[in-house]
């Protein structure tokens, strides 16, 4: 069974946890339709089109 030899140290293990505690960064997309910045793959919210149908109806 694999032992370490050595104790790993407080600065290396915080490190190495750290690693995977980065943000994401959004992408926005440009709405074909009126050219708004909107998130990929999601209904514009400024004139409620998706793919170039009218999904939600403006009032």
């Amino acid at each position: 069974m694999a032992v370490p030899k050595r104790r790993t140290s407080k600065t290396r293990k915080n490190k190495r946890r750290a690693s995977a505690y980065t943000l994401n960064r959004s992408n926005y997309v440009e709405c074909p339709n009126c050219h708004e910045m909107k998130l990929p793959h999601r209904v514009c919210p400024s004139c409620g089109e998706y793919k170039g149908v009218a999904v939600i109806d403006e009032q």
